[in-house]
């Protein structure tokens, strides 16, 4: 228990107090030690085991001539020189003893301490203890940036050693304060290790937490159960790691949506379930943006460039951007090479690369 600057002089006066008084009975009461009070009696202090306090005991030493009233003055002497030297050893033991013996003092400071009632926050200081508190800032209230919150929160400053850049996170308003709610032994650490299982290495947490913040906000069983359905696919554990480390928000996705993303490629395009596999491995954006420009640009390439269906195929295979790619841009592109350069179709097919350069039109 704390004390305050005005308890400590009061406790210390009343424990040199206690002090005196205690010296000055004992003192009164019983003979120094190793002191004699009766013929073969000696006085010497004990240590009780139960409660250290001091006792008085009194050994008696064999003298039984001093009983015996016919023995010689020689006889006595000689039996006292003996007493005194068998006492030696005691006024020996005695003073180990002694040496053993704890500070009572520091006993009672301790006691004392406890005894004492808490300090309450309505007493009144004095101006020199009110200067020497040291109160840490407080938290405000409410803040456009972690910045004002990373001294105070420990999951904050771990993040930001793992490379997190907070100014990216804090221009979203729920996930800055999803952020100061997190525990980062409770909620993020568990979370770190499942990514680290994946396949995204260390040197990679930070740009991969710092784009899909989200991910907090999701329950990890159920990224689990996603990363289990791909597997089952027959996607390989690097297939999956490349995937999420392109398309980090891929793991949001339920595996409904994930199974319906891959069944409309498969069928769109009618590619097999391996080249179906291999676009979205290169491409795995497909799993997770709109589906909008890949209808748009499906269109464009029938329609309006005159493809076949087979070349298309062969087309975003070789090159996949190409189903998400700019409409403008790819007719464009297409115009130049075909109308202004003379590139038949059937080369286009053959080096889709075309589609990837840009052209000074």
């Amino acid at each position: 228990m704390a004390l305050s600057a005005q308890q400590i002089p009061r406790w210390f006066n009343s424990a040199k107090l206690r002090s005196l008084i205690n010296a000055v009975q004992l003192t009164k009461c019983f003979a120094r030690p190793g002191r004699t009070l009766l013929h073969g009696f000696s006085a010497q202090p004990q240590i009780s085991s139960d409660n250290c306090f001091l006792q008085w005991g009194f050994k008696t030493y064999k003298t039984s001539s001093l009983w015996n009233s016919s023995q010689s003055t020689s006889s006595s002497s000689q039996e006292n020189n003996s007493t005194q030297s068998s006492l030696l050893p005691s006024m020996n033991e005695q003073s180990q003893k002694t040496q053993k013996i704890p500070s009572f003092d520091s006993e009672l400071f301790l006691e004392e301490l406890d005894e004492l009632p808490p300090l309450s926050p309505m007493q009144p200081i004095s101006e020199e203890e009110a200067i020497q508190i040291i109160a840490d800032p407080p938290l405000p209230p409410a803040s456009f940036t972690l910045r004002d919150y990373v001294d105070h929160s420990e999951t904050l400053q771990k993040l930001v050693l793992l490379g997190v850049d907070l100014s990216k996170i804090e221009k979203h308003t729920e996930a800055a304060n999803l952020l100061l709610r997190l525990d980062f032994e409770k909620d993020i650490k568990q979370m770190l290790l499942f990514l680290k299982d994946v396949g995204i290495e260390d040197n990679q947490l930070g740009a991969f937490l710092t784009k899909n913040h989200a991910i907090f906000s999701e329950d990890l069983e159920n990224l689990k159960i996603r990363v289990a359905y791909l597997l089952s696919k027959n996607f390989s554990k690097a297939d999956v790691a490349q995937m999420v480390r392109k398309a980090p928000f891929l793991l949001n996705f339920s595996v409904e949506r994930l199974d319906n993303r891959l069944g409309f490629f498969q069928k769109e395009l009618e590619l097999s379930v391996k080249k179906t596999r291999d676009l979205v491995v290169r491409l795995p954006r497909l799993l997770t943006g709109s589906l909008e420009p890949v209808k748009e640009n499906m269109k464009v390439y029938r329609l309006e460039l005159g493809f076949k269906h087979n070349e298309i195929q062969h087309m975003i295979t070789r090159i996949p951007k190409m189903l998400t790619a700019n409409k403008r841009k790819l007719t464009e592109t297409f115009d130049f090479v075909h109308n202004v350069m003379s590139i038949p179709h059937h080369i286009i097919v053959k080096f889709p690369q075309f589609f990837n350069r840009k052209y000074r039109i």
